[in-house]
């Protein structure tokens, strides 16, 4: 009986963790503005996750990245990484901007690369872009026969 008080306790205060800790990402992040589901920032870099509604036999994982390198100068690329050996890994990275919350994403770059017979594949470019937008990367990540997608947050570049 003792042991179950105890253990009843316990599950009480971890459900009362969970729930405290959940409330303050939340609040954290509410007076951000947002457009089409990335955050507007300041930060100097941002790194998207590919989001995987069930786990494929061949795409392990991809990433997006765009870092400010100084107003006016982006950093921007993606990597996809296969389960195992494939015949085709693939990324295309995709550079789009937003004056604000209220504006569209708007094209500005896109490339893609391909390696053949490989575990994995990168690809990034150092580009001058014009100040005073929000730029995002977005990447398509494919290995095999399995597809995903990744995007940042906006982050806000300066005018140079």
């Amino acid at each position: 009986m003792k042991r179950r008080i105890i253990s009843v306790c316990c599950a009480a205060v971890m459900i009362m963790g969970l729930t405290i800790s959940a409330g303050f990402q939340t609040n954290a992040t509410e007076s951000q503005p947002i457009n089409n589901h990335s955050y507007l920032t300041h930060e100097t870099e941002s790194t998207g996750i590919a989001t995987l509604i069930t786990r494929g036999a061949d795409l392990q994982t991809g990433y997006s990245k765009i870092v400010r390198l100084g107003p006016g100068v982006i950093y921007a690329g993606g990597t996809t990484i296969a389960q195992h050996e494939v015949e085709s890994v693939k990324v295309s990275v995709m550079v789009e901007r937003a004056k604000d919350e209220n504006d569209d994403w708007h094209y500005v770059d896109l490339w893609q690369k391909e390696n053949k017979d490989s575990l994995s594949v990168s690809s990034n470019k150092r580009l001058e872009v014009e100040g005073d937008w929000y730029y995002r990367v977005r990447c398509v990540h494919s290995a095999g026969n399995d597809m995903s997608s990744s995007y940042t947050d906006g982050i806000y570049i300066e005018e140079p």
